[in-house]
């Protein structure tokens, strides 16, 4: 594969990097290993597309990993977990994670989890063919959508892949309400479920977070309760 797209897998458990190491490499990635978040953390570089992540390892956790990562990056995360309660979600979605699945996984489901991580990175941060278009501008914030940057009041925000295209998708279509659900099946593309709304409402809150001046007061982002979020 031309110009493959490098991963890295992040687990202390040698048996799970070395089978997904040989499955992603015979789809033509390139892998790099870690056995560790200190590792990790030590050969992480601006080249690496992808990160699977273990949440459950010595030292330090897959979250605390994330976030050290999101200091420097925005590439995709997925994290691998045993752990599937609402609140482990939430906790690895706070801390910058993009997706998640839960072990044991099937090989065909981890593929289809990474190839659809890429492709959206790769269209959203600006590494695949995208023509140039208008910015998206309202009440001090812009939003370049020919080089997917978003700044407030001059100033850049730093947001992840998935806040990016929920607040994209919701200047594009201001005024629209858009339930959990509209949001969650548009941006991850995946079929809706009950945890999915946990997901949905970590990722908005994230947003706020960044481009509200009170994010415990928004006036930005609303939210209009029992239907949905929208951006007036």
């Amino acid at each position: 594969m031309k110009n493959a797209a490098k991963i890295m897998i992040v687990d202390d458990d040698s048996e799970i990097r070395e089978i997904v190491c040989v499955l992603l490499e015979s789809e033509g990635f390139t892998t790099l290993e870690a056995a560790n978040g200190e590792t990790a953390l030590s050969v992480f570089s601006d080249d690496v597309d992808l990160v699977i992540l273990d949440i459950m390892m010595a030292g330090m956790s897959g979250y605390q990993v994330c976030l050290k990562m999101r200091e420097q990056s925005n590439v995709p995360i997925l994290f691998l977990t045993a752990k599937n309660k609402d609140s482990d979600l939430t906790l690895g979605f706070s801390s910058g994670g993009d997706d998640y699945l839960a072990k044991p996984f099937s090989y065909a489901e981890l593929l289809a989890r990474v190839k659809g991580l890429l492709r959206r990175y790769q269209t959203y941060r600006g590494k695949g063919n995208i023509d140039n278009e208008t910015p998206l501008e309202w009440r001090g914030i812009i939003l370049y959508q020919d080089r997917n940057a978003v700044c407030k009041d001059g100033e850049e925000l730093n947001l992840t892949d998935k806040e990016y295209q929920i607040l994209r998708l919701l200047l594009t279509y201001r005024g629209r309400l858009f339930s959990a659900q509209n949001l969650f099946e548009s941006i991850w593309e995946e079929p809706f479920y009950y945890s999915s709304s946990n997901t949905v409402m970590v990722h908005i809150r994230r947003l706020r977070e960044k481009i509200e001046e009170d994010p415990q007061e928004p006036t930005l982002l609303k939210t209009v309760w029992g239907k949905g979020y929208r951006i007036e």
